[in-house]
């Protein structure tokens, strides 16, 4: 089966006045037509440097694609002009940002917005954009659009913009839709509405979706496949009930100590001691090797091959090579129930 998307040795780094930052380190990722994969990690992982890098975002200077290849239908993304990028972006690969404030011009009707990539793309008359327009916002969720339309962003809530943005991400019913922390700004009644908005698009639609975050209740919500990222190598790949219920490496274990309990003794939670790696000065060996409480020499001195643990899921951890001693994972990691469960 040929994949929609497929990412190869992917490198991105960025030569700034203090040296070159590493930001993405040789990843390899591949997206299926219709699911949703989840890239999880702590803020600085190379998660967004990744989605913007599929979208031909990375600013030159002082960013660059130093390695890889990023095939969507079996073309090479990396090796495209500028132009040919702009009829992609859009049209097959869209785009949620973070912010839907700063996503929006302020001075342009919300109507305008989503009208822009229908002419530019789909050639449409502005009569029919129009028309188009108040259809998608009518699907995703927006009362009286017929009226909403004609109305500027500072008169729509934070989750109303961020339908909004939704709406214009999906204007063109893109094959691919790169969500970056969707949810992030908003309340956890908007955040609950945005995910089933997303979730019943996507079946709809069939678009599949590549979601970006560090909430593993997000994930949890609406992905299938995850790739957990850290120090911008991805540590650990895997359907989400092999991530979530037989992760294999001390990062993914740590993440998900981190998750509060619905039914926890103690209101106390855990969290990962020490900070990530400086990007602009790599470990050698592995990166989350210095806040690992099983880190061996070899993990500080060696970066660790992939394991394949199924046909799904693998981890680059040298705990599981056959030499290394038996640990097993804590039980804080059980999912939604108290570290007794």
């Amino acid at each position: 089966m040929s994949h929609l998307l497929e990412i190869n040795n992917l490198s991105v780094k960025f030569h700034i006045f203090g040296g070159t930052v590493q930001a993405v380190r040789g990843i390899s990722l591949n997206l299926n037509k219709g699911e949703t994969l989840a890239i999880v990690g702590e803020s600085g992982s190379g998660k967004s440097v990744t989605s913007k890098a599929i979208m031909g975002l990375i600013p030159s200077p002082p960013g660059e694609i130093a390695t890889g290849d990023i095939l969507f239908e079996g073309n090479d993304l990396v090796k495209y002009s500028k132009k040919q990028l702009q009829k992609i972006r859009g049209k097959e690969i869209s785009m949620i940002f973070q912010d839907p404030m700063t996503a929006l011009n302020p001075t342009m009707k919300i109507g305008k917005q989503i009208m822009e990539g229908l002419i530019k793309h789909q050639g449409m008359t502005k009569h029919d954009a129009k028309k188009r327009a108040i259809e998608l916002l009518q699907l995703v969720g927006i009362p009286n659009p017929e009226k909403r339309v004609d109305e500027y962003p500072h008169q729509f809530s934070g989750g109303m913009r961020q339908r909004v943005v939704i709406a214009i991400a999906l204007a063109c019913n893109p094959k691919i839709l790169i969500a970056d922390e969707p949810t992030t700004a908003l309340d956890v009644t908007i955040q609950a509405q945005i995910l089933d908005l997303m979730r019943d698009l996507q079946k709809k639609t069939g678009t599949a979706i590549i979601l970006i975050t560090h909430d593993l209740g997000v994930v949890a919500n609406l992905a299938q496949r995850v790739a957990v990222m850290y120090g911008g190598k991805i540590v650990e790949t895997g359907t989400l009930d092999e991530i979530f219920y037989n992760p294999k490496h001390p990062y993914t274990w740590g993440l998900l100590s981190s998750m509060p309990k619905l039914h926890a003794k103690t209101d106390k939670l855990l969290a990962i001691p020490g900070t990530p790696p400086d990007l602009s000065n790599p470990p050698k060996g592995c990166p989350f090797a210095p806040r690992c409480p099983y880190a061996m020499k070899v993990c500080t001195d060696h970066m660790p091959e992939y394991t394949e643990m199924s046909s799904t899921q693998r981890t680059a951890c040298w705990l599981l090579d056959e030499r290394a001693p038996k640990v097993e994972p804590p039980a804080t990691i059980g999912v939604g129930g108290s570290n007794n469960d």
